[in-house]
């Protein structure tokens, strides 16, 4: 499958962009070649495909629940009570709303942390969408044998593909018992997975871990060696100078969430700015639905910017380009894809934003067009590993898998007592 994308800005420059196979083949001018599809891209300009790098897919469920709770009543009053009545059915239907909402606001790879991997897996590549569909990772009341066995055998079960990947996540500290951290810290490190952790995310769970291990949670994650370039940690907003020079020598990645921070009132001093100056890959999440009620990438670009000037009072800091790698170039060396750049050789996961959107006009610096006044409707066109699944804000499944969500979700809502 070809496909040659005719007259599109990219970079400030009007360009064709030909697709081959899952790949961008050539950039450049007049490029003459017959291919299977041609996209008109006159007044449309062309850009990485978002990554969303720390989301629970099937949470939008969840979204409008639990409104105005901390993070600790929200997961053990509302979140994890609801879950332990949700099924594969359930987390499949949601999954695929989620990758749809997801597609239509330009996001074209996720790093998820669900339930049922062995189904986010499969509808993640029916849907076409590029993921890291993590084994979740929680002590709760089963033998260690009886975790670190579902682990191994949804690693054996898992083949892969060009679109989906498998990691391992164990949830946080306060869920995961040291000897099951230490379990995932050798078995990750011997079949080279990535690995993502929720950590230093609320005071709370910094103080009691710090109870439980005289020590903070990222201290204790360099105490037990499980810090590595294989690690991204999600959220990490109550750390100190120590801290992210340990994160920064150990090549951690970090996932900020600014509208889930918010939301559930974690906090919102992210160290952006001196993460970025440690060298540290900072990436950009929207999290679940149930705690930042949407999956638009734009608008996490937007208020992790905004915030990050505020706190600092410098309108310097957190700029529209640094939110903008975090979205795409960043976040693809945190998925450990060749994606996030309009460039020859990369995965053609890309889209196209509408120029004759009013947000887009003028367009002066078409980067903070996206972050500041864009929204996930501007974007036009969504291509995948070289597929197209939108087109003209068109997805072919959309109304089918819509009417068959809300009969779920009445379903789902009359039959179980939630």
């Amino acid at each position: 499958m070809s496909i040659l994308i005719k007259n599109v800005l990219c970079n400030n420059a009007v360009v064709d962009v030909l697709i081959q196979g899952n790949s961008i083949a050539k950039i450049d001018k007049n490029i003459d070649f017959n291919a299977d599809k041609i996209i008109d891209g006159t007044d449309k300009a062309i850009c990485p495909g978002f990554v969303n790098c720390h989301t629970h897919s099937a949470m939008t469920f969840f979204r409008g629940i639990g409104d105005g709770l901390s993070l600790d009543s929200w997961l053990n009053d509302f979140i994890w009570p609801i879950e332990a009545k949700m099924t594969e059915e359930t987390v499949y239907h949601y999954a695929k709303l989620a990758f749809l909402e997801m597609i239509k606001s330009g996001t074209t790879c996720f790093y998820d942390m669900y339930w049922f991997r062995d189904v986010l897996d499969r509808a993640a590549t029916e849907i076409g969408i590029r993921a890291v569909e993590p084994q979740i990772v929680m002590t709760g009341n089963k033998p260690f044998k009886e975790t670190v066995k579902e682990v191994e055998d949804a690693y054996k079960r898992f083949k892969p593909n060009d679109l989906t990947s498998f990691a391992v996540a164990p949830h946080a500290v306060y869920t995961v018992s040291k000897e099951l951290l230490e379990w995932v810290r050798d078995f990750s490190e011997e079949n080279n997975l990535l690995v993502q952790i929720h950590a230093a995310e609320t005071k709370k769970e910094n103080d009691d871990c710090f109870k439980q291990y005289g020590m903070t949670p990222i201290r204790f994650l360099e105490s037990i060696g499980l810090l590595s370039p294989r690690l991204s940690v999600a959220h990490c907003l109550w750390v100190d100078n120590e801290e992210i020079k340990m994160l920064a020598d150990n090549d951690v990645k970090v996932v900020h969430n600014p509208n889930s921070n918010l939301k559930l009132s974690s906090g919102y001093q992210f160290e952006f700015e001196k993460m970025k100056q440690m060298g540290i890959t900072v990436g950009l999440g929207t999290d679940g639905c149930g705690s930042s009620d949407n999956l638009d990438m734009t608008e996490a670009m937007k208020v992790a910017s905004l915030i990050g000037k505020a706190w600092r009072f410098d309108s310097k800091a957190v700029t529209a380009n640094s939110v903008f790698d975090s979205a795409t170039v960043n976040a693809g060396l945190i998925v450990d894809k060749k994606i996030g750049k309009i460039e020859e050789g990369y995965l053609a996961d890309v889209v196209l934003f509408n120029l004759n959107s009013p947000a887009m006009i003028p367009n002066h610096n078409f980067i903070a067009n996206v972050v500041y006044s864009a929204n996930g409707a501007d974007v036009d066109t969504v291509i995948c590993n070289g597929k197209v699944l939108m087109e003209n804000r068109y997805v072919d499944f959309e109304k089918d898998l819509i009417d068959e969500v809300k009969s779920y979700t009445n379903y789902f809502v009359k039959h179980v007592k939630l």
